[in-house]
């Protein structure tokens, strides 16, 4: 069944107004580029099912606390460099290289010694971007692939961020808009990278105080959403919502235009997409279905990280007892804090940090 962007903002709408819980209309901004609505609503069975299934989450407290960073694969690091700080503001705070104990526990050895490049938004907000250096891998293209595919980046003003940047070096893929039905005072705009990140810019233009999404401390801060693809949506909704206690909602079909161009599928395709909630407010991971036919794991250059949005990294209170299985044991290369990643279900690479009381 194929649900609207009215229908499913308006199905979910008491569930993203609490204070625990994900921003799921400001994920949507990938839906559509014009913000039109696509296609039927879901049936009464659906909705209830998803009421149901929010209501049951809301007593628990996930165990991800919130987004802490984003690792972006990249071939050349002059963009980050260069680019992030002049066009949104975002300062270098490290420039330096990847130590051996770091890159065994991403399980990429070979990243080792490599440069990378950290920044932080003008607020100064502890959330961060990553780029290290790849090597390139011929024919990579974003949102052609399974794992960590974009980043969400809450803003102050999506419209005068349009006009400082349209005539800039990232590509605009999606034209600032509105997402209609009963979230219209949230917008929207895409754009991409050098090294094929998708980045998606988004900001409230209403009441900001009842809003679930973030407040924004500068002109472009934070991110709080990032986007996860894989053949089988179910599987990884489930692992993160039995792993860690993360609230859930959907999976519902959605028209998700720069996917299927990407992908050279019909403009009119759907895609499974969903959410899990993390406990700080509006952190969340919105996961997108790819057809396993026309996609597929990612490649990368042996013992380095994936090209594009490489990782995530999340913060917790503790790394015992988590039941998933570290690449390495923990280590601490973030001062005192522990730190450990695992591979998830659509072959994700996820970095979790201790930060007890995030």
């Amino acid at each position: 069944m194929t649900i609207t962007r009215k229908r499913f903002l308006e199905t979910t709408a008491y569930w993203t107004l609490g204070g625990s819980a994900a921003a799921s209309m400001a994920a949507l901004a990938s839906c559509s580029e014009d913000g039109s609505e696509q296609a039927d609503n879901p049936s009464s069975n659906d909705e209830e099912t998803a009421s149901e299934s929010a209501m049951e989450n809301e007593t628990s407290q996930p165990i991800i606390s919130r987004i802490k960073m984003a690792t972006v694969g990249a071939s050349d690091l002059t963009s980050f460099r260069e680019w992030y700080p002049e066009w949104l503001g975002y300062e270098v705070i490290e420039d330096s290289t990847v130590s051996p104990e770091m890159a065994a526990s991403w399980g990429a050895p070979y990243s080792a010694g490599r440069p990378f490049v950290l920044l932080r938004p003008e607020s100064k907000t502890d959330v961060y971007v990553r780029a290290v250096e790849v090597d390139a891998v011929p024919g990579y293209q974003a949102m052609t692939t399974w794992g960590w595919n974009s980043i969400e980046i809450i803003v102050d003003d999506v419209y005068a961020l349009y006009e400082r940047i349209k005539d800039g070096p990232f590509e605009i893929i999606g034209e600032p808009h509105s997402l209609g039905g009963g979230f219209a005072s949230i917008h929207a705009m895409q754009v991409k990278g050098a090294n094929e990140e998708i980045l998606y810019l988004t900001c409230e233009t209403g009441d900001r105080e009842t809003s679930s999404l973030p407040i924004p401390g500068s002109f472009v801060d934070r991110i709080f959403i990032m986007i996860l693809a894989g053949s089988n949506i179910k599987t990884a909704m489930n692992f993160y919502a039995n792993t860690f206690g993360m609230s859930s909602q959907g999976p519902w079909n959605f028209n998700l235009g720069m996917a299927a161009k990407a992908q050279n599928l019909p403009e009119d395709s759907t895609f499974p997409l969903g959410l899990t909630a993390a406990r700080e407010r509006g952190n969340s991971i919105e996961h997108d279905g790819y057809p396993a036919a026309t996609t597929g794991p990612r490649l990368r250059a042996p013992g380095q990280l994936p090209p594009g949005v490489a990782m995530t990294t999340f913060n917790v209170d503790t790394l015992d007892n988590l039941g998933v299985s570290f690449i390495t044991d923990p280590i601490t290369e973030y001062g005192d804090n522990r730190s450990a990643t695992f591979i998830g279900p659509a072959t994700e690479l996820v970095e979790l940090i201790e930060d007890p009381g995030s």
